[in-house]
């Protein structure tokens, strides 16, 4: 019987930790690795909306569309202490409640994040029985993943090491209309 997977994929962490190893995430590779691997229940994607960001729009779309859950949040504008204008880009909640209702009908839970605030996520997870996955780096300088993060997991997978399954070639990345098939 074949291990039931969900993977969780925080967008923005992902997206500069592959840019930080110089390559690009190819989203239908990654769906066809994992489900080399096991049961796919569930993949989702997490990430912002900003107008600064719109250029994700067709990624998100497309994710959407081949395979996703896409949760969006907001950016929310406020001012600090001394008046000056900062941006909260948080999808940690979205990401957290969605993990612990799935965490009891799932085996396995790959995170992709290398974000140490979700240490606490992944051993409450852990208390309920899934084995937890973390994928990032550790060889970007500085590393992208919280040691502690890395530490909890019960598995850590180095981003770098699917170069080959997952990413983009150069030529493929030149080609526009190849960006999202």
């Amino acid at each position: 019987m074949s291990e039931k997977l969900a993977l969780f994929v925080d967008g923005l962490n992902l997206h500069y930790t592959a840019k930080a190893l110089d390559f690009s995430i190819d989203f239908k590779r990654l769906l066809a690795e994992f489900r080399t691997r096991g049961v796919l229940v569930r993949a989702y994607y997490y990430t912002i909306i900003a107008e600064e960001f719109e250029t994700a729009r067709p990624l998100i779309d497309w994710l959407d569309y081949n395979g996703f859950a896409v949760r969006t949040t907001p950016v929310k504008e406020f001012d600090d202490v001394q008046g000056r204008r900062k941006y909260k880009r948080n999808i940690g909640v979205e990401l957290a409640v969605d993990a612990v209702e799935i965490a009891k009908h799932v085996d396995h839970i790959l995170l992709f994040s290398g974000d140490g605030d979700f240490r606490r996520l992944v051993e409450a997870i852990q208390r309920v029985g899934p084995r937890v996955t973390v994928v990032s780096s550790m060889r970007t300088k500085p590393p992208m993943v919280g040691d502690e993060l890395r530490r909890q997991a019960d598995t850590f997978i180095e981003l770098d090491d699917l170069k080959a399954a997952i990413g983009r070639t150069k030529d493929e990345r030149r080609n526009p209309r190849d960006e999202f098939s």
